[in-house]
């Protein structure tokens, strides 16, 4: 088990710097733009996943800091990609001293008005779960501006780490 989350955030982080290098071909006036009428700008969802991701894993080392920056304060995707390098910093720590009656217990997680009591396993899955989600979102709006991001699916991260 303690394996499978290090697996689950090698593959997030791959397919998060896939996403990432595909948002990189559009421009500043693309990201911020809405694909379509009523969609989110892709900066939105970029943005998202990176506050969210920080967010939940700040939460998993007792980080005192819950706050974060704008939305405008994050115009770019190099911008959302420290945010997400810094969240990694966090989760290798978490990865680090993993033990399975941490994994366990749960904790009261609190957040614009809002507890959560669960436990840290579900919270770990709950990152690379929402990651995913978001990113098809991401996908969805990219081709809306003619860029194909590239495959991000596990099986794709899987078979890139097997020996040929």
């Amino acid at each position: 088990m303690l394996d499978d989350f290090a697996s689950l955030f090698a593959f997030n982080r791959w397919a998060n710097a896939k996403m990432l290098d595909a948002c990189r071909k559009l421009t500043l006036e693309q990201y911020a733009a809405e694909p379509a009428p009523g969609w989110g700008s892709i900066r939105s969802t970029v943005y998202h996943i990176a506050i969210v991701t920080d967010g939940w894993l700040r939460g998993l080392i007792n980080d005192p800091d819950q706050s974060f920056p704008t939305e405008s304060e994050v115009p770019t995707v190099d911008d959302a990609g420290r945010i997400l390098d810094k969240a990694y910093g966090n989760v290798d720590a978490i990865l680090q001293g993993l033990k399975p009656d941490w994994l366990a217990t749960p904790r009261t997680f609190s957040r614009r008005g809002r507890s959560a009591v669960l436990a840290p396993w579900v919270v770990l899955r709950h990152v690379v779960n929402h990651t995913t989600y978001h990113r098809g979102q991401v996908a969805s709006k990219l081709k809306r501006f003619g860029i194909q991001q590239p495959e991000t699916d596990l099986v794709f991260w899987a078979i890139e780490q097997t020996p040929k």
